[in-house]
């Protein structure tokens, strides 16, 4: 069974799980509105990289690796949580930054250092990123030259491994929606690196193969790259899945509106920020500027489009990014 494969892989332990799901406030259309908390999964201040952190981690200590490299834009979220793995792993871990290094370590810079991570700031544009792949790559050789023996994540840790903790995920929703007596309609969330995406697709296809109906899987686009369909989410999942002796996926499974995204990755959006406000006004939850925010405002989006009726529960996942909402322009005026 594919579940049984899953629980056999290396995994190490770092998530607070399951996280809560949440009741909230109506949608306009009168759908009801739950939230999966995955911005509380505990490890270094939350966020869902904690989740595909358990199996990437997991794959580094099997594998004897001293160390760990990652890559992300100044505020990542994801570097910041590699930062607190290695930590509680006792991991030297280096992290490549978009940007020039700031006067002063802010946000999730500032918690990375905390946590004890090398900070290798590049110059390069947040959004470059095949530049900054490129510096992650030539970082883990000198590490290696130097005798280390690095274990070199992605982006976003958007491998096919990285992507089974979302394939963890969906089971988990699926199974506290059944405990709450209701099916959900959709489950939606925010795509950037297109890790999330891919185990939420493959999670599904999981279900579907044990018999269950399943919901949609809708992802709001808030980087190029998963917007022009790279990477090919469809074939993460099934890359994902053969981990675990399964397959199921299909072309049709893969959902990504792409209208709100804005400029570019991590520039703010209009809808963006009122998303922040209706949902900070209604539910008290913060969502951040780059990914939660868009992805909130596409939700709205799709229920004044009419998707979804006063009959449908509609579970919105809840990404984190807390601390970038203390750096620069990281909350709305």
């Amino acid at each position: 069974m594919p579940l049984s494969r899953l629980a056999s892989l290396p995994r190490a332990l770092l998530a607070t799980l399951p996280t809560a799901l949440e009741p909230g406030p109506r949608l306009p259309s009168g759908a009801t509105l739950w939230v999966k908390r995955d911005d509380l999964t505990g490890l270094g201040v939350g966020g869902n990289k904690a989740r595909k952190l358990e199996f990437l981690c997991g794959q580094a200590v099997d594998e004897g690796a001293d160390c760990l490299v990652t890559v992300g834009a100044g505020q990542s979220n994801h570097c910041r949580m590699t930062a607190a793995a290695g930590a509680r792993l006792g991991l030297e871990t280096h992290l490549v930054l978009s940007g020039d290094a700031p006067a002063t370590l802010l946000g999730n810079q500032a918690l990375a250092h905390l946590f004890g991570a090398h900070l290798h700031f590049t110059g390069v544009p947040s959004s470059h990123w095949g530049a900054l792949e490129i510096a992650r790559e030539s970082l883990t050789e000198e590490l290696a030259a130097d005798g280390l023996r690095p274990h070199s994540i992605p982006i976003g840790g958007s491998t096919a491994v990285g992507a089974l903790g979302y394939v963890v995920a969906f089971v988990e929703i699926m199974q506290q929606c059944d405990a709450l007596g209701f099916a959900p309609t959709a489950i939606v969330f925010t795509s950037s690196s297109g890790g999330t995406h891919a185990g939420l697709v493959a999670g599904r296809a999981v279900w579907r193969g044990f018999g269950h109906a399943v919901p949609d899987v809708l992802a709001i686009g808030v980087a190029k790259g998963v917007v022009m369909g790279l990477p090919d989410v469809a074939e993460l999942a099934a890359e994902s899945l053969a981990l675990i002796g399964a397959s199921g996926v299909e072309r049709a499974d893969v959902e990504i509106d792409t209208r709100w995204l804005g400029e570019d990755y991590a520039i703010p959006t209009a809808a963006g920020d009122d998303a922040i406000r209706w949902a900070a006004h209604r539910g008290g939850w913060v969502l951040d500027r780059t990914y939660s925010g868009k992805g909130f405002s596409g939700l709205l989006g799709n229920d004044a489009d009419g998707r979804w009726g006063a009959d449908d529960n509609v579970v919105f996942i809840h990404t984190g990014g807390l601390p970038a909402v203390f750096a620069p322009g990281g909350l709305p005026d």
